[in-house]
Parts: structure tokens; sequence; C-alpha cells
């Protein structure tokens, strides 16, 4: 037990460091191949966050593991809104102005609702796996074209500037492309056996360890941004990072995960987690949008029921730990 402690600790910190390096050196890559910067910030960067579930998911998924890739995806989800957007409206309540925004989070609404019809029937097919991996090729497809036409979000303009103000050379940007992908594959591997090992010496499913460890550890990138964004007063980087993750982990995180190995998925999964993701996806946007207009403000109090809901959440989980222990 121990053992598999230090792995999922070990493993949690090897794959957000290997992670972050894995970004810095294929965005720096892609800059040396002539790919535009504001490209680079939306596709590589902007989904960058969300490579620590990618590559735990398709671990899980490719040892048959399907609870703990499903709990991953969901559960970092959850996380984000709940927990992140929540700790962070505490400290400081965050502005909603981007028109970009306005369109991602009624698009995750229906991305979720997506999701959820998949999960009727008891499991996601690799058939659902290719489908959700179109419509997010689909997705980003049109984030590309509306770049290139100038209609991008501020959150790419961000990031070109960080790659023009941080400069890589081009055989450096290789070997950090090339150890943080080793690392990635490494660190996944650790965190999946540490994770399967705690549940089996819990008596619990995979799932629940998806679902609170593994996710809270795999959105610790969306945390530190969240943090580093409140401090330059970047509020649209904190919805965008968070929102941007959302639409990654619902098609491309459970996705890949589906199209490597069919998911049986527990009726609770529907019910419980993908309900609450709905609930936390479509509070989010009444309290961007308002219920009587454009409020264009996440406040302290919204803060305090979204960090609630999580903290709610999770303690129904832990209890059924303690239950199945017992």
């Amino acid at each position: 037990m121990l053992m598999a402690i230090g792995a999922v600790i070990a493993g949690l910190i090897l794959l957000v460091w290997s992670a972050d390096k894995f970004v810095e050196g294929a965005a720096a890559t892609a800059k040396h191949l002539g790919m535009p910067t504001l490209l680079i910030g939306m596709v590589i960067i902007g989904f960058g966050t969300s490579a620590p579930e990618l590559a735990v998911s398709a671990m899980a998924a490719s040892d048959g593991n399907p609870g703990l890739a499903l709990g991953n995806g969901y559960g970092s989800n959850i996380t984000n809104i709940a927990l992140i957007v929540g700790l962070t409206a505490i400290i400081a309540p965050i502005a909603v102005h981007s028109q970009v925004i306005r369109k991602e989070l009624p698009l995750l609404v229906v991305l979720t609702l997506i999701a959820g019809a998949q999960l009727i029937d008891g499991e996601l097919s690799r058939l659902d796996g290719w489908v959700l991996l179109g419509v997010f090729a689909a997705v980003m497809g049109w984030s590309i074209y509306q770049g290139i036409r100038g209609k991008g979000d501020p959150l790419g303009g961000d990031a070109e500037s960080e790659i023009v103000a941080h400069p890589m050379p081009l055989k450096t940007a290789l070997i950090w492309l090339v150890i943080g992908l080793i690392l990635l594959i490494v660190s996944s591997r650790l965190l999946v056996w540490g994770a399967v090992a705690i549940a089996q010496s819990l008596g619990v499913s995979d799932l629940i360890i998806g679902l609170t460890i593994v996710a809270i550890g795999t959105s610790l990138p969306e945390l530190a941004s969240a943090i580093a964004a409140v401090k330059k007063n970047e509020h649209d980087l904190i919805l965008g990072n968070i929102l941007g993750s959302g639409i990654f982990n619902t098609l491309a995180v459970v996705g890949l995960a589906a199209a490597i190995q069919p998911l049986s998925v527990d009726p609770e999964v529907l019910y419980r987690d993908w309900t609450l993701m709905l609930g936390l996806t479509l509070a989010l946007l009444v309290m961007g949008f308002g219920l009587t207009g454009w409020r264009k403000l996440i406040s302290r109090g919204d803060g305090v029921l979204l960090l609630a809901a999580y903290i709610g959440y999770t303690g129904y989980l832990f209890s059924t730990v303690v239950s199945a222990a017992a």
C-alpha cells in the first residue's frame, strides 16, 4: 500500500513536470518549423495543460482499467469547475468578457449532453470513442479557422507573446520534446499502477480513484495556470483554460480511451458523475451570463457555492470508500 501511494505521488509530480516540458518543447519545435505562433498558442499550449489527463487515460485504457480512464476525464472536469474556478473566484471575482468564452460555454454544455447520451446504454464503444474524436477534430479545425481569420481568442495571443518572449534553440526544443514525451509515458504508467493498487487495497473501484486522487493530480496544471492568471489580472485566461480543458477532456481524453479499449460504464457514472458535471457546467453558464442578461462576473459567492459542491461530492465519494473498507 505504501509503495502504491509513493508511486501515485511520484507519478503525479513527474507527470505534471514532464507535461510542461513536453509542451514547451513542442511549441518551440513548431515555431522553428514555421507554424504560426498564434496557432501554436491555440493548439499546443491552449490544450497542453490537458496532456496529463490524456496520457493517464490512454495508459489506463490500454492496461484494461476503463474506470480509471473515465473517472480521470470526468473527474478532471468536475475538479476544474468546482474546485479551481471556485477557489479562484473566492480569491478574486472572475470577470467574464471574452467573445470566445461566450461561445465555448454553450459548446461545452452541448458536448456534455452528447457525452451523456453515449452513457445511457452502459458502455462507451469504439464507435463512441471515434465519434468523440471526430467532434474534437471538428472543434479544433473551427478554432484554427477562426484564428487564421483573426477572430481567435485573446488566449492564443497571450500564448503567442509568451513564445516570442522566451525563444528556445531547435536542438534544446527537440531534447525537451523527446524527454517530456518519454517521461509522460513513464509517469503515466507509474501513476496508473499506483492508483489501481490503491483501489484494490481499499476494495473500491478504480473509477473512484480516478474521480478523486488522479483527477486532482492531473488538474494541477490548470490550477497553476489559474493562480498565475489571478496574479496577472487576466481573468479570461482562467475560464479559457478551464473551458478548453473541459472540451479536451470530454472529447479527446474520453474519446481516445474508448477508441483504444471499449469502456463498460457503471450506472452511477451517469446519474452521479455525469449529472454533476452537467450541473456544474450549467451553473458556470448561469453565473457568467446571469438569468436576466450578460452579468460579466463570477463572484466570490459563486465561488463558495462551487467549492461547497466539490467538497460535498468528494466527501460523498470518500464515504463510499469508507463503507467499502468497513
